[in-house]
């Protein structure tokens, strides 16, 4: 317990100073971390080659699993000792204005018990005065009524009683959660175990209810927008951002209009902890078990459910599967080698929960002379991230080929709920409803980091069911991108390519000859009406008032030629389909090679 001797005579300084060498630990693990991983593991995975480097290789990610886990705890430690000094300082300025204020005549003992005069014509002497009246006190009065020095003196004692409590609970809540800032027990030597990480997320959670009142979660923003979190961001003190990103990884990184990189650290928290902590829980249930065993009875069928596979799957082992090849295939990513060519990737989103979301960038967009951004469709999910990342590290790589002296990222944007069936899911237009304001969102997140709409050249591209979310997100106003680029769309809820929220002339459309969705979509009414003329290749087949898709010569999009089949096709290396959609991201409109 703290006495109001050792209250008045904490140096809170002290704390704050240690609070800042903390964080320049935490800080430099961090850039430590992204050292090692793109400089060196990239090298070395590129350069050298056997067991010797596989050996390397294996230190190296030891290492910088090393620099993840320094990076939290003692980010975490910093949170704690800043947020101890400025809740301390409150009880600390009213125990000093409370003994400022003391009569010389009173003395304050070291139990906190208050002593003073008893004036003539009471009992001269001295009376003691501690607190916890029994009796509900007034300024100046007390049980003694005609004696002001005793309610003085009671009035003192109370005050003074009144800081202590306020330090002794301010210093419970941090003590506890400093104590548990420490290497597990049963940590062996430099390995930073899956168990480690899923302890720094808890640790996480601790410090967050012991240090609410001084970095309240309530104070980060939610449902503003970008322009509202740039400003909130931009008015916090660098080590505000660093205690908010640390306490509140998952929040921070989610804010569009905050700087690319500081999300990326955030989210990349996010995902190491999250992915030990399923590590961990899939282990828990152990092997998977054969999904079917003989039937005992030797009887038809000859082969049943194994109960053992049952319980597994009840478990949860197949979403813990699921989960953890969505987060390797992110993680992968990562972990390019330098011969792939690719720039430094950036996570401006993750979550596992439901069907997972994530947000994966090739190259810094705040930075970037052109970003597309990149809506993938029907059953996409976190799982199946990994093919998504795929078509956009292609587009980058024919876009930067395309613009030699420019900067370009180009984003995996699963930043919402795709339907995961034809039917009924891709049928409805919901999905696109409740995905749209999150697209608008993040793409007005890009501008607001880029410093205006002027700083990159903007494309969003939508496949399959992901064209209709994009065409909801332009429906809904203001749209921040400059190009529109369509592949297997079945419609965008919209008749006309002029009537998109892109300047005009500026919509794109890719359709392969067998791919099936721009036909479906017709079906489930994903198009949009106007009054028209349909044509094929220039031939009228349909008057009146006519539902079209983009790739229907009377939407009045720009039909690009497409090389590829079917409908996954269209970001195939060295294809014309790639091609095209690299010359519009760069702005090179004249390369586009068109449909007759």
């Amino acid at each position: 317990m703290i006495t109001w001797e050792q209250l008045e005579k904490i140096d809170l300084d002290e704390y704050r100073d240690a609070a800042t060498g903390w964080g320049k630990v935490s800080s430099r693990a961090n850039a430590a971390k992204d050292r090692v991983d793109n400089e060196m593991l990239g090298k070395l995975r590129e350069t050298q080659k056997g067991q010797t480097a596989d050996a390397a290789i294996g230190d190296l990610t030891r290492l910088s699993r090393n620099y993840q886990y320094i990076h939290t705890e003692c980010g975490l430690i910093r949170t704690a000792l800043n947020g101890l000094a400025a809740e301390m300082a409150g009880p600390q300025g009213k125990l000093k204005r409370t003994l400022a204020d003391v009569p010389k005549t009173f003395t304050v003992k070291p139990d906190g018990s208050v002593t003073y005069p008893v004036p003539v014509p009471l009992a001269p002497g001295t009376g003691q005065a501690t607190p916890g009246a029994p009796v509900p006190l007034l300024p100046g009065t007390a049980e003694g009524g005609a004696n002001a020095n005793k309610g003085a003196a009671e009035q003192i004692a109370e005050d003074i009683a009144a800081a202590l409590r306020e330090a002794n609970e301010i210093d419970g809540r941090y003590a506890g959660a400093l104590r548990k800032l420490v290497i597990p027990p049963d940590a062996k030597g430099l390995d930073i175990t899956d168990a480690m990480f899923a302890d720094a997320a808890q640790d996480t959670r601790d410090l967050q209810q012991a240090a609410g009142k001084y970095a309240d979660d309530e104070k980060i923003p939610k449902g503003k927008s970008a322009a509202e979190n740039a400003a909130w961001w931009n008015g916090l003190t660098q080590d505000q951002r660093d205690e908010y990103a640390t306490l509140y990884p998952a929040s921070v990184g989610a804010l569009d209009g905050i700087p690319s990189t500081v999300r990326d650290d955030a989210n990349r928290m996010v995902l190491a902890e999250t992915r030990a902590q399923t590590q961990l829980d899939l282990n828990k249930l152990g092997p998977e078990p054969a999904k079917y065993i003989q039937n005992p009875s030797g009887t038809y069928p000859v082969a049943i459910k194994n109960p053992a596979w049952e319980q597994w799957n009840k478990g949860g082992g197949p979403r813990f599967q699921a989960q953890l090849k969505g987060m390797d295939a992110i993680q992968k990513r990562f972990d390019s080698p330098a011969s792939d060519g690719l720039p430094e990737a950036y996570l401006l989103g993750f979550d596992e929960k439901g069907t997972g979301r994530a947000i994966i960038a090739n190259g810094n967009p705040d930075t970037a002379t052109n970003t597309a951004v990149y809506v993938p469709g029907t059953t996409s999910r976190l799982e199946g991230i990994g093919g998504d990342i795929n078509r956009m590290t292609e587009l980058w790589k024919e876009s930067n080929a395309q613009s030699p002296g420019e900067s370009t990222s180009t984003i995996t944007w699963l930043g919402y709920d795709a339907p995961q069936s034809i039917v009924p899911g891709a049928m409805q237009k919901d999905w696109a409803y409740n995905g749209s304001p999150k697209l608008n969102s993040f793409m007005d997140g890009l501008e607001t980091a880029q410093g205006g709409a002027d700083n990159s050249h903007t494309t969003v591209i939508g496949h399959s069911y992901g064209s209709t979310v994009v065409g909801d997100a332009s429906n809904k106003g203001d749209l921040s991108a400059d190009d529109i680029v369509v592949a297997g769309s079945p419609g965008m809820m919209v008749g006309d390519a002029d009537d998109l929220d892109v300047p005009k002339g500026h919509v794109w459309s890719e359709a392969a000859w067998n791919d099936p969705v721009p036909a479906g979509g017709k079906l489930a009414g994903l198009g949009g009406y106007k009054w028209g003329v349909e044509t094929w290749n220039g031939i009228p087949f349909n008057a009146g008032y006519v539902q079209t898709v983009p790739s229907d010569e009377a939407f009045g999009a720009h039909r690009m030629d497409v090389d590829t089949s079917g409908h996954s096709d269209y970001w195939n290396r060295g294809s014309q389909s790639l091609k095209n959609q690299a010359s519009v991201v760069v702005g090179d409109y004249d390369r586009v090679e068109e449909d007759d």
